[in-house]
């Protein structure tokens, strides 16, 4: 059981990787090349990497399709757009009382939240 575990997070790991690279990828796509308004194009990037995101985690990282597919890809937007607003909350609470450099917060900020979306979408998403 503990190795099945180790195995999911780290492909759970992996496959929010791949949604970053999706997420920059299009907001810089969008915002860059087509132009578009910086919070269009990272809207755009954060749809595009969830639903990349979902789909890898449901068939590979979790392999459990038993679900109907609307619901589940529902709750894990939720969870998703959860994961955004406490990334958010503590970005901005650590940075106003943390005088350090931005993206080092960041860093430990996303950390915290793959810990939240991994536990979350475990219980209750493929569960």
């Amino acid at each position: 059981m503990s190795k099945l575990i180790d195995s999911r997070i780290i492909k759970f790991g992996l496959v929010g990787v791949s949604g970053m690279a999706i997420d920059f990828s299009v907001t810089w796509l969008c915002k860059e090349k087509l132009h578009l308004n910086k919070y269009i194009s990272n809207s755009a990037g954060f749809c595009c990497a969830v639903t990349n995101n979902f789909l890898l985690n449901r068939y590979w990282t979790f392999g459990y399709a038993a679900h109907p597919f609307a619901i589940q890809f529902a709750t894990f937007v939720l969870v998703s757009v959860a994961g955004l607003l406490i990334n958010n909350l503590f970005l901005y609470l650590l940075s106003k009382y943390i005088n350090t450099n931005f993206y080092l917060i960041k860093l430990a900020v996303t950390g915290l939240v793959f810990f939240w979306n991994y536990g979350i979408n475990f219980l209750f998403t493929f569960n």
